[in-house]
């Protein structure tokens, strides 16, 4: 499939317009684009590797845009102020969203594996674009993440796969409300929870998505996904669960380690059982291998053949990634960003021993504004008398946003009911404060989204730690 044009990505070092373009560029299109990262010096490395692909680097000053024939593509959250988008308006350029540009690619291909869901979309697609890749199926993968089996000496990011099969598998958000704009010919929802939008607006875009998907995979252990069964027809779903024996794939005997998890998975049709050794830990990850694997055998792959594959998957950049041990403190950088994905990694930490102190940067004043009750809720619930959480406030990196709510007003709630949680300004005092707090057998874990330094950052408490 060519995709022939001039486009010019604004924000080509996001973690989901990178892949877009490497896409856009593999299949024909001149690619070109801009940063606001790369005017401030950050994130060098992800612009080296741009570079090394030929894609051309501007300053986000409008200097990029040069004609009418460009097309402009932009983030959902990209202003009208931005120079990029008053350059393509003076230049009568065409402006699409990054989620319209997926989703014309997605709807161009014969079969669109959709991942929607409020968690673990990134490891899914991972999952299912690995089993797939590794049964000689050559599908497109786009994901909002690096996925680590494809991570290479030439390929230091990797959250697009480019293959010359029928098959395109991609993450699909639900955030933004640009899931509409998808056709999918299988549909998949892990879990719907509170995140960006109210549960009644959720409600509404999944069961829009998987209406007309000739499969919709379902996981019944989530009660809001398992209520979208009730309005598709006979035949239409596949499902999947650790607890309901009427699911078509049924995973039981979990062996949990501290870096994997063993499960046996059963077929309600055939009766066939298997045994699945992941290399990612905790439970969510067996629900997603879950519906990866159902996914693998929509398209004609066994399911002890797929089982063999997900053993091979190394995991996602970022989902409970080890980033090393000094002084037998454990250094972990991790996306959660939403209470679901939060819980989840701090049960899986949890099972094993060790105290966790965490640092939470959220992803945005618009998110902790509407997620505020629930993330108390998760951190009062989730952490053990003797874990400790700090925060710094949320990532802002410029434009009109109401910050009348950051982390000082979730800290304060959190220490009301008993937690060790503090505030801090900045991530500097964050990381003082936990190698200052840290001793043998912790944990430090840096969770937080849309902001790549992060792991820069988790690299850094780890120097220090080796150093005291």
């Amino acid at each position: 499939m060519s995709q022939h044009g001039d486009y010019f990505f604004c924000g080509i070092g996001g973690s989901g317009m990178t892949p877009l373009a490497l896409i856009i560029q593999a299949r024909g299109g001149r690619v070109e684009g801009s940063d606001r990262a790369l005017d401030q010096g950050r994130n060098g490395e992800r612009f080296d590797f741009l570079r090394a692909r030929g894609v051309p680097l501007h300053p986000q000053d409008g200097s990029g845009i040069r004609s009418a024939s460009q097309i402009l593509v932009t983030s959902a959250a990209v202003e009208e102020t931005i120079p990029d988008v008053q350059a393509a308006r003076r230049a009568g350029a065409a402006v699409m969203t990054r989620a319209q540009l997926l989703a014309q690619l997605f709807n161009q291909a014969a079969l669109g594996v959709g991942v929607a869901g409020t968690s673990g979309k990134s490891t899914t697609v991972g999952m299912i674009g690995w089993i797939l890749h590794r049964a000689g199926k050559n599908p497109t993968v786009m994901n909002g993440a690096d996925m680590k089996n494809f991570i290479g000496p030439g390929s230091p990011f990797a959250s697009a796969l480019v293959g010359d099969g029928d098959i395109f598998v991609s993450e699909v958000d639900e955030s933004d409300g640009s899931i509409a704009h998808f056709e999918p010919h299988v549909a998949v929802v892990n879990n719907i929870s509170l995140d960006h939008k109210s549960l009644a607006e959720l409600r509404t875009l999944f069961r829009d998505f998987i209406a007309g998907a000739q499969t919709a995979v379902l996981n019944l252990d989530n009660a809001e996904t398992a209520a979208l069964a009730a309005g598709l027809k006979p035949g239409q779903t596949m499902t999947y669960s650790l607890r309901a024996a009427s699911a078509d794939l049924l995973a039981s005997a979990l062996i949990p380690a501290p870096t994997g998890i063993a499960f046996k998975v059963k077929a309600r049709d055939s009766g066939e059982t298997v045994m699945v050794k992941l290399k990612v830990p905790g439970p969510h990850n067996v629900s997603n291998a879950l519906a990866a694997l159902c996914v693998a055998k929509f398209y004609g792959v066994g399911l002890a053949e797929a089982a063999s594959h997900l053993s091979e998957f190394s995991g996602i950049r970022r989902r409970l990634e080890v980033v090393g041990t000094a002084n037998e403190i454990t250094v972990i950088d991790d996306f959660a960003h939403n209470p679901d994905k939060i819980a989840a990694t701090i049960q899986t930490l949890h099972a094993f021993p060790g105290r966790l102190l965490l640092m939470f940067q959220p992803h945005g004043y618009g998110p902790i504004r509407l997620m505020r009750n629930a993330l108390v809720d998760c951190f009062v619930g989730g952490l053990n008398d003797e874990d400790v959480l700090v925060m710094p406030e949320p990532v802002y990196f410029g434009g009109t946003v109401d910050r009348s709510v950051g982390s000082s007003e979730l800290i304060s709630e959190i220490e009301r009911c008993g937690r060790h949680a503090f505030a801090f300004p900045d991530r500097g005092g964050c990381g003082d404060a936990l190698v200052k707090l840290a001793r043998p057998g912790d944990r430090i874990v840096i969770m937080g989204a849309r902001d790549d330094s992060l792991s820069h950052f988790a690299n850094a408490v780890l120097r220090r730690l080796d150093k005291n």
